[in-house]
């Protein structure tokens, strides 16, 4: 059987990562299916001058999922962190219709990383471990390729996770501030889905780590006053109070909260060693070019209306 992937489906196409893994596939000249849920009132964006079909699925069906299958050469999954284990009956699907590779819901923290399952948040990514796991028992039947990306930079930017709040005009600093972190432009993760699903051989049952750039805390303010002319107030925080945040809104039921400030403190704290290095990094492999912090923040500074164009 050829290994050539031409067809697609995707599932959370519309979402915060999956429209931009969708328009990286649609550009890479794959033949993209958004699958949604039935009944679902999310709006369905646009992704002109390309074409990509929607089709509607019960999730909870192994039948429809796999109907909805068949004729895909990959699955792209982009589930949210919290639903992430609904993935096994959808490889299991994805089996069943003879598609050949799957790329589950990774798309940010290292899951695979040595000692990440020890830590706070890997206890919160454990869905994540279980389903590449699963994957690996079944190589005998379908293909994956499991891709770590850093913290997504210009959706962080946006939600406070980097610590920066421009239109504030202040800074959170965790620790020193120093701590190098993998970071990854939106659209660098779709441009890394399509050239893995490009290269299926190159990429066969993998679990691949890439990032735009790495980053501080420091560089980000200084970067963020360069560009705008106006100085951040700047407060620093623990991370051992974060953590401890965490626990109290873990301990609440606040699950989102907590993996949050688990997830700041996974990149930002003092010592945190999740900086990508040249030998670990897939950039090379797929012939991905690094991209420039400075040029990035400037784009994102431009799309929020924060810097003139």
């Amino acid at each position: 059987m050829s290994s050539t992937i031409n067809t697609v489906a995707v599932l959370g196409g519309t979402g915060n990562i999956g429209t931009h893994i969708v328009r990286g596939l649609l550009v890479g000249g794959f033949t993209v299916t958004i699958l949604t849920r039935a009944n679902s009132s999310s709006p369905r964006p646009t992704f002109d001058p390309y074409p990509v079909r929607f089709l509607e699925v019960d999730y909870s069906s192994p039948s429809s999922l796999a109907s909805a299958f068949q004729g895909q050469d990959a699955v792209v999954s982009t589930i949210a962190t919290g639903a992430v284990q609904e993935q096994m009956k959808v490889i299991d699907a994805a089996i069943e219709a003879g598609v050949k590779r799957f790329v589950p819901s990774e798309f940010g923290v290292h899951t695979r990383k040595e000692g990440v399952e020890k830590t706070k948040l890997g206890g919160l990514l454990e869905g994540k471990r279980a389903v590449v796991d699963y994957l690996i028992s079944k190589e005998g039947d379908i293909s994956w390729t499991g891709l770590s990306t850093g913290l997504f930079f210009d959706s962080a930017l946006s939600k406070g996770l980097a610590g920066i709040n421009v239109k504030n005009g202040t800074a959170t600093i965790v620790d020193s501030g120093n701590e190098l972190w993998p970071a990854s432009l939106r659209s660098h993760v779709g441009r890394t889905v399509s050239e893995i699903l490009r290269h299926p051989d190159l990429t066969k049952n993998q679990y691949l780590a890439t990032a735009s750039f790495n980053v501080s805390q420091n560089q980000l303010v200084k970067l963020v006053e360069e560009l705008t002319g106006k100085k951040l107030e700047v407060t620093n925080v623990s991370s051992k109070d974060i953590l401890q945040q965490g626990d109290e809104k873990l301990n609440k039921g606040d699950y989102i909260g907590a993996f949050v400030a688990f997830l700041q403190v996974h990149f930002l704290a003092d010592g945190a060693g999740n900086k990508l290095e040249e030998q670990e990094s897939a950039n090379e492999k797929l012939r991905l070019q690094t991209e420039d912090v400075k040029a990035a923040l400037r784009g994102w500074l431009e799309s929020e209306g924060l810097l003139a164009a």
